[in-house]
C-alpha cells in the first residue's frame, strides 16, 4: 500500500527551494498541518480540523488544524536523518507528522505499510512512548518529509503576550483514502472534515470560532479546489514568515499582514479579530 499523503505528480514542489529558512526567533517552535482529502461525491477538497478544548490556555474552543510544539525528541530525530533539509526545518516537519498521528490517528509523511489498524497501533505506541522514533522502528516505517509541504509561517512577535508561538504551517494530501480518525480528548473535543469555505461560512454563522491566523489561512486555502492547485500556488508563493501588524485606517485600528505572501485578505478591523491568547 502506498504511504498516505503522497501524490507523485506534485511531490517535486515540496523540495527545499520552496521554503524560506528564517533566523531563529524568540518564540515557542510549533508546527501544524492542513490535511487535504478528496470528497467521495466530488467538489472542493475537505480539510481536517479539530476544535480545541475550552480548557486549553491557547485558542481554547477554537477550530484549528492539527499541530503542536516541536519537542526535543523531534530535533534529535532530525539530527539522525539523512536529509537535505536543514535540521530545524526537518524537526518541524517531524513534529507536524507526529502531532497529526497523535491528535487524529492519521499517518501522513510515512513510507511503509499503512492501514487503519497499523495507524491505530502506531498512535497507541506514540502516546505511550511520547516520541516518533520508536514508532518508526516498531512499524518498520520511514519518514517522507517531502510529503509535508511548507505553506506559511506565523509569528506575532508580541512581547505583551505570555506565550508566543512561532508556527510553521504545512500541507499534506490524503488523496481518496478511507481512514479512521478519532479525536484526542486531552486537548481537543471535536474532529471533522470540512471545506475551507465551509469553515468560513460556519464561522460567520457563529458555529465555529476561528482565530486570526486560521481565518487568513482558510481564506487562502478556499482559493484551491484540490491539493494540486494548492501545491502549484505554494511554488509561486514560497513559505515566509508572517508577522501581523497594526495600522490606522479612517481612525480605526486594523490588524494586517504583508500583501506579498499569497493571501487574498490581508487586513481585518482589530475589534473583529479573534486571537488565541
Amino acid at each position: 500500500m502506498k504511504p498516505l499523503g503522497i501524490h507523485q505528480p506534485v511531490r517535486h514542489i515540496c523540495r527545499m527551494s520552496h521554503f524560506t529558512e528564517e533566523p531563529a526567533a524568540e518564540g515557542i517552535a510549533a508546527a501544524t498541518v492542513v490535511v487535504f482529502r478528496k470528497p467521495r461525491g466530488g467538489g472542493p477538497a475537505e480539510l481536517l480540523m479539530v476544535t480545541r478544548s475550552r480548557n486549553m490556555s491557547f485558542a481554547g474552543g477554537a477550530a484549528v488544524f492539527p499541530g503542536g510544539r516541536v519537542d526535543p525528541a523531534d530535533y534529535t530525530l532530525a539530527a539522525e536523518l539523512s536529509s537535505d533539509l536543514p535540521q530545524d526545518e526537518a524537526a518541524h516537519r517531524i513534529a507536524a507528522i507526529r502531532e497529526t498521528l497523535e491528535e487524529t490517528g492519521l499517518a501522513i509523511g510515512i513510507r511503509g505499510s499503512v492501514d487503519a489498524k497499523r495507524a491505530q497501533d502506531a498512535r497507541a505506541l506514540l502516546l505511550d512512548k511520547g516520541e516518533l522514533a520508536p514508532v518508526l522502528a516498531a512499524m518498520d516505517w520511514q519518514l517522507d518529509l517531502d510529503a509535508v509541504l511548507p505553506f506559511s509561517r506565523w509569528f506575532p512577535k508580541n512581547e505583551k503576550l505570555p506565550r508566543v508561538f512561532d508556527t510553521r504551517f504545512y500541507l499534506a494530501d490524503l488523496g481518496t483514502g478511507a481512514v479512521e480518525i478519532a479525536v484526542d480528548e486531552t486537548e481537543n473535543t471535536k474532529l471533522y472534515w470540512i471545506t475551507a469555505q465551509g469553515a468560513l461560512d460556519a464561522a460567520e454563522r457563529g458555529d465555529l470560532t476561528i482565530i486570526y491566523p486560521t481565518r487568513r489561512n482558510l481564506e487562502r486555502l478556499a482559493q484551491f479546489r484540490d491539493f494540486a492547485e494548492a501545491a502549484t500556488h505554494v511554488a509561486q508563493y514560497p513559505s515566509k514568515m508572517i508577522t501581523p501588524f497594526l495600522e490606522m485606517r479612517g481612525g480605526a485600528r486594523w490588524l494586517s499582514i504583508p500583501d506579498d505572501a499569497g493571501y487574498p485578505v490581508t487586513s481585518e478591523p482589530l475589534d473583529d479579530a479573534i486571537r488565541g491568547d
